[in-house]
């Protein structure tokens, strides 16, 4: 199976959120220091990009970043929180081939008190509703795991089932990014709802098979997260992949690794140099030889997702014994 490098495109650090677990609404930027959407079209042709935030649609000029990546990505990702939705819309009409996930954070009350939004719930559930009236196929939710979340997990998996979208998550991180440090989970109530969620993953009730693999693949993703929760030590994590299979763009143009770290790992900037200088520089060396040093145990899908192209055989052998476990009446076996 190809392996096809992600680029992560942070177009503004502007949000009309006030996440708990992201801070990013504390440091916005200005509109006039964000990165012209010229400058993309040094990206190359081929990668996996993903346009995120902030919130993404709040640049004005969002359809012009769409017509720039759109021919040359091999996969062209909106991330939102689906506040704005005349606009997600009309990309999703002109640019039919793109993939479309929409935050949520739980059910209405949890999920608008947790991201700081009147009536959040409801322009995310109505965006999704729109998007499924355009040829837009590949639309869905996704969900940050936090500590004041996990009881609405499954509410949210089912959700998603019952109106045919995905459903991505992730799990509370600290870095630069996102401005935090004490975003963490310890409770044993957690942990278990999570085997939940990952026990309705494991015997999803999708239609289609390319479907329910994708929750496979979803609940092997979540074997991680589960470990992390829990306080395995960090050998459990395939090798990251950051610079070598991601990088990230900030709204100054900086290149990174990651965002993950506690510090931005500068390599260079997509202003002043072009992409393959700054991807063969000294700074990207010297980033390259902190990826193989860190010691944060981060948990993002991306590291995972490329690695399960690599050794599919992994994920595939954790998943069909789980699934024998499950019918067996047993726990998931999370090693």
């Amino acid at each position: 199976m190809k392996n096809t490098v992600q680029g992560s495109l942070i177009t503004t650090f502007r949000c009309n959120a006030k996440c708990n677990m992201c801070n990013i609404w504390q440091h916005q930027t200005h509109q006039q220091d964000e990165l012209d959407h010229a400058y993309y079209e040094k990206l190359p042709a081929g990668l996996r990009i993903n346009i995120t935030g902030g919130e993404p649609t709040l640049r004005k000029d969002i359809d012009d970043i769409f017509g720039i990546l759109y021919p040359k990505a091999s996969l062209l990702e909106l991330s939102t929180n689906g506040y704005n939705t005349e606009t997600i819309v009309a990309l999703a009409k002109k640019y039919p081939k793109i993939l479309i996930r929409v935050s949520l954070e739980g059910l209405p009350a949890l999920n608008d008190a947790k991201r700081g939004t009147r009536n959040g719930f409801d322009h995310a559930l109505r965006t999704i509703f729109e998007l499924k009236k355009t040829k837009c196929r590949n639309i869905g939710f996704s969900v940050v795991i936090s500590p004041d979340n996990y009881k609405d997990l499954l509410y949210l998996y089912d959700l998603s089932v019952a109106l045919d979208v995905e459903l991505g998550n992730s799990v509370v991180h600290n870095s630069w990014y996102f401005h935090k440090n004490d975003n963490r989970i310890i409770s044993e109530e957690a942990l278990l709802e999570h085997e939940l969620f990952v026990k309705a993953l494991l015997t999803s009730k999708r239609r289609g098979w390319k479907n329910r693999i994708k929750d496979y693949g979803r609940a092997f993703f979540n074997r991680s997260i589960h470990r992390r929760l829990r306080g395995d030590e960090s050998d459990y994590r395939p090798p990251c992949g950051a610079l070598s299979d991601f990088f990230f763009i900030d709204p100054s143009g900086n290149v990174s690794p990651c965002n993950g770290s506690e510090d931005e790992w500068i390599i260079g900037n997509i202003k002043e140099q072009t992409f393959d200088e700054i991807m063969k520089s000294d700074e990207a060396h010297e980033a390259a030889e902190k990826v193989k040093s860190c010691k944060r145990n981060c948990t993002f899908v991306v590291t995972e997702r490329h690695d399960m192209l690599r050794r599919p055989w992994i994920p595939i052998k954790w998943v069909i014994r789980n699934k024998i476990r499950i019918a067996q009446g047993k726990p998931i076996c999370w090693d």
